[in-house]
């Protein structure tokens, strides 16, 4: 922390002022906070929830995640998946089985702590129950953007956004969506026939448009949800019903409900303006066919937090003294502009694969649920889970390049 902050409570204090503020300690937020703290810049991690807190996502880790998953963190690891029970409006079911798992799965309450504890380990300074109200910044670089609090206002030469879906640093920065929707979901008590459920995943194909439904296990209970456009949210919430009938759960204990907005990027849309970054959901980084988010937000997270803490690595570590403890404009942007060309080379293709592949399903449901269950379908799909593999890769493949044409 600056050297001029004996505690955490004194995170707001006049003319301290921090290398980074990161806002939101969910996978991206944490994510940012470690890699920064770890790149030696004093850091102030900050939520509007209290830690632990359940969160609305089925916990799925891909391949991908679990490259940018701290070793600390690992334990909350509970399961690893290598069969799923794919159905199509509740019908032509298969099972999509591999020699080896290729899906693991969390609890995001014990994942999402385990991530703010490995960046607090890191250095960095977590405060809870701080809900953020307004970011001010000018062009000023020798002026620190504020972040202002119903009760306070902490400054920094860096601010990373992780505030999630509708947050307010993806309106200061000016995140461009493409999509939204609504995912619903419940955890519900482990049936008394565990076995039935361990080690498998459900998934659905439903009757709107791109819509879907999941059952992911966990050690004692199962994440039962749905997700389609948002607009509908009777027909939504129907959905979870009758997916919950058809699986026999109905009358399961609830043990939470919740719902989530998810929403994705257009592509080119701004992930920076000025010293202030977003990353995971607050930038609209999800794959939108799966709305798959998590890898997106470890690695965004990641790349945002080493980019601010090499912009601010001349001042790091320093209390306010002026002018020179912010830097220039020129010396600071070129580490903040790499984070923004690091999206778009890595992330953005997937993400504008993702929203041609979900054009494809909302109309072709029916034949990718065929695709799925032959050979090289099933190998994909496992390969894709396990990070093996990505969407940009399989669309250069013989196979799906003459399926394309076909098609056409």
């Amino acid at each position: 922390m600056p050297e001029n902050v004996e505690s955490a409570h004194e995170w707001s204090a006049d003319r301290i002022v921090w290398d980074v503020i990161v806002i939101g300690a969910g996978p991206a937020g944490a994510s940012a906070a470690r890699a920064a703290a770890e790149g030696g810049a004093s850091v102030l991690l900050v939520d509007r929830a209290t830690f632990p807190r359940y969160k609305t996502c089925g916990g799925g880790l891909l391949g991908e995640s679990l490259r940018y998953v701290p070793e600390a963190a690992r334990h909350t690891i509970e399961s690893r998946v290598r069969a799923s029970l794919v159905t199509d409006r509740f019908a032509r079911p298969f099972v999509l089985r591999r020699p080896s798992p290729y899906l693991a799965m969390v609890r995001r309450a014990e994942f999402d702590q385990a991530l703010v504890e490995a960046a607090t380990e890191a250095g960095a300074v977590f405060v809870d129950g701080v809900a953020v109200r307004e970011i001010q910044a000018d062009d000023d670089p020798a002026r620190p953007v504020l972040v202002r609090t119903a009760t306070a206002t902490a400054a920094a030469r860096v601010v990373i956004g992780a505030d999630g879906t509708g947050g307010r640093t993806a309106r200061h920065v000016g995140v461009e969506i493409g999509g939204v929707d609504l995912g619903l979901e419940d955890e519900v008590a482990m049936p008394a026939d565990a076995r039935a459920w361990r080690d498998r995943v459900r998934l659905d194909w439903g009757g709107a448009a791109g819509s879907y439904a999941w059952v992911f296990p966990k050690r004692d209970s199962l994440t039962v949800g749905v997700i389609q456009r948002k607009g509908r949210p009777d027909e939504t919430r129907e959905y979870l019903a009758a997916w919950r009938r058809h699986l026999g759960l109905e009358h399961a204990e609830t043990l939470h409900s919740s719902g989530h907005l998810t929403q994705w990027r257009v592509p080119g849309s701004p992930v920076r303006r000025g010293r202030v970054l977003v990353a995971g959901d607050a930038a609209g980084l999800l794959e939108p066919w799966t709305r798959e988010g998590i890898s997106f937000a470890l690695r965004s997270g990641t790349w945002a937090g080493e980019a601010a803490a090499a912009a601010v690595g001349p001042w790091r570590g320093e209390s306010a003294r002026g002018a020179a403890a912010v830097g220039s404009s020129d010396e600071r942007m070129p580490a903040l502009d790499a984070y923004a060309e690091r999206v778009r080379l890595a992330l953005e293709p997937e993400q504008v694969l993702g929203a041609e592949l979900l054009r494809f399903f909302e109309t072709r449901r029916g034949l990718v649920h065929s695709l799925l269950r032959t050979r090289w379908g099933a190998r994909w799909f496992a390969r894709f889970c396990r990070g093996e593999t990505s969407l940009a890769r399989v669309a250069r493949h013989p196979i799906a390049r003459a399926v394309a044409r076909r098609l056409a």
